[in-house]
């Protein structure tokens, strides 16, 4: 079975945070955003709604920072899980996550981030834009590299120099 991988594709986000809702329902029954795996960012200057989630990171910084080793790599689903029976909510994730992705609920005194809802991201079911998708990794990397591809050609025509960093 190929790796999927949740992409997000701002650009289409409204702002709507549907996904915030039916992830916060799905997985505590409550449909608070506070509670989501999912983070609808908003930039008000830009206008722009940024959906952040768990990159489910193969050298995840929050799984090598656990002090008690209750993070790890679920190799089947290709996520980053957390073992709540050995977590002791030192939040030392919170902190190095890079992406922000990783929370914290002080009622439960538990980290939570995405789990991909065990095969079945419950955000990508309710987007109806299909601003968050779940897609096999390959294709997303052929997607990028279209996109990149497709943003380069568009600034030459304008003129622009371009400059690639790789």
């Amino acid at each position: 079975m190929e790796a999927k991988v949740l992409t997000i594709n701002h650009e289409k986000c409204t702002g709507c945070r549907r996904c915030e809702l039916v992830c916060s329902v799905y997985h505590d029954g409550v449909s608070n955003p506070a509670r989501s795996r999912i983070k609808v960012e908003k930039w008000e200057w830009e206008g722009l709604y940024i959906p952040m989630a768990c990159k489910q990171c193969v050298d995840a910084p929050c799984m090598n920072v656990c002090p008690v080793k209750a993070i790890s790599q679920d190799e089947a689903q290709g996520s980053v899980k957390i073992d709540y029976d050995v977590c002791i909510g030192c939040r030392s994730c919170v902190a190095v996550c890079p992406f922000g992705a990783m929370s914290f609920n002080a009622s439960e005194k538990k980290v939570f981030k995405c789990d991909l809802c065990d095969g079945d991201p419950q955000c990508v079911r309710f987007c109806e834009i299909k601003a968050v998708d779940y897609v096999e990794a390959a294709r997303e990397s052929l997607y990028r590299k279209r996109d990149a591809a497709m943003k380069i050609s568009e600034a030459k025509k304008l003129g622009a120099t371009v400059q690639y960093e790789g």
